[in-house]
């Protein structure tokens, strides 16, 4: 069944919104805005808010006050945040949005994500299929996040960053963009998020310094303040993260499955 798309007229009552939409469950004081799709079985929570343009998948469920479609904020000293057309926000298929979480205007969310209590996703943002965004984690704006991704709680993903399918982010950490924290018009000049790529893995409360490649496989042990790119297969450790030794062949993702490689009498 295709997700039912309204042009409503707001405000809706409860009465106007359950018929508009007779295959999804709704929680009391719901806001569904203009030009909004909802797939059948979804379950929306207490004081949700559904901005213009919404397009919400199938089975979805989305907890108590959750916003999807904020608008973003633009300050006139911002140095990121631009003033573009924003698509419509997508949330696929399977999602689950947990309590107060906010989805910006122009994020994309693909099938059967977990997106958690308190978690923000900004806008001009990924996430790909399965990931989980953990409780409170912020992901800025222009920020990829690939499939099967999984960001524990508290991180802080920096704008412009990209991280590979398979990657694991532990809590609390943070990444960075700007190397000229705050000063100087030079800055603007040079802005950039943190690339990892597939199957790399962060430690809690690693801090990552602006454009760093953490490569394939690669392990930033917990505590490390990155400085420098991360070679694939490494572990860093460290303030400044030095390298210490292999990955070991257990722990590595496998180029074919896709899966951590299991290894007899390793």
């Amino acid at each position: 069944m295709r997700p039912t798309k309204v042009e409503n007229e707001l405000p809706l009552s409860r009465e106007a919104t359950l018929r508009l939409y007779p295959n999804v469950s709704f929680g009391q004081n719901i806001v569904i805005g203009k030009d909004v799709e909802i797939g059948a079985e979804t379950v929306i929570g207490h004081n949700v808010v559904v901005h213009d343009g919404c397009k919400i998948g199938r089975r979805v469920r989305i907890d108590d006050g959750c916003v999807l479609g904020k608008l973003p904020l633009r300050s006139k000293v911002s140095a990121v945040t631009r003033d573009v057309v924003l698509q419509s926000t997508n949330i696929g298929d399977d999602c689950l949005i947990g309590s107060h979480a906010i989805v910006y205007r122009g994020a994309s969310i693909s099938q059967g994500v977990l997106l958690a209590d308190l978690a923000t996703v900004r806008e001009e943002t990924t996430i790909g299929e399965w990931s989980i965004i953990g409780r409170g984690v912020a992901v800025e704006n222009q920020v990829h996040i690939g499939l099967r991704c999984k960001i524990e709680t508290g991180a802080y993903i920096t704008a412009m960053s990209t991280i590979g399918d398979y990657c694991f982010v532990a809590p609390e950490v943070t990444f960075t963009n700007d190397n000229y924290v705050g000063r100087s018009d030079e800055r603007f000049k040079h802005f950039g998020g943190v690339k990892m790529e597939r199957g790399a893995r962060v430690g809690a409360n690693a801090t990552v310094l602006p454009g760093i490649t953490i490569g394939r496989d690669a392990l930033v042990a917990a505590g490390s303040v990155v400085t420098h790119p991360v070679a694939p297969l490494t572990i860093v450790l460290g303030g400044p993260a030095r390298p210490i030794r292999a990955v070991p062949v257990e722990q590595r993702l496998d180029p074919v499955t896709q899966a951590v490689t299991i290894c007899e009498g390793a």
